[in-house]
């Protein structure tokens, strides 16, 4: 799939765990463990920007594309 998921990247620079962004922004451990692994088939935009509240970024640094 072109598009990446940067979240593991994100959270590191954050040194923020997956429990602690579970928490802060309510999705199940399971749910993000599928987004930060780019599992993911879709991403709603209002769980996109709590994860960009959290970790203070845009949604530019948790998503790249990348062409084929």
């Amino acid at each position: 799939m072109p598009i990446i998921v940067n979240l593991d990247v994100m959270m590191a620079k954050r040194k923020m765990s997956l429990n602690e962004l579970s928490e802060k922004v309510d999705l199940t451990l399971s749910n993000l463990s599928i987004l930060k692994t780019g599992k993911a088939k879709a991403v709603r935009f209002s769980t996109l920007e709590a994860i960009c509240k959290v970790l203070e970024c845009q949604p530019g640094d948790i998503l790249e594309f990348i062409p084929e």
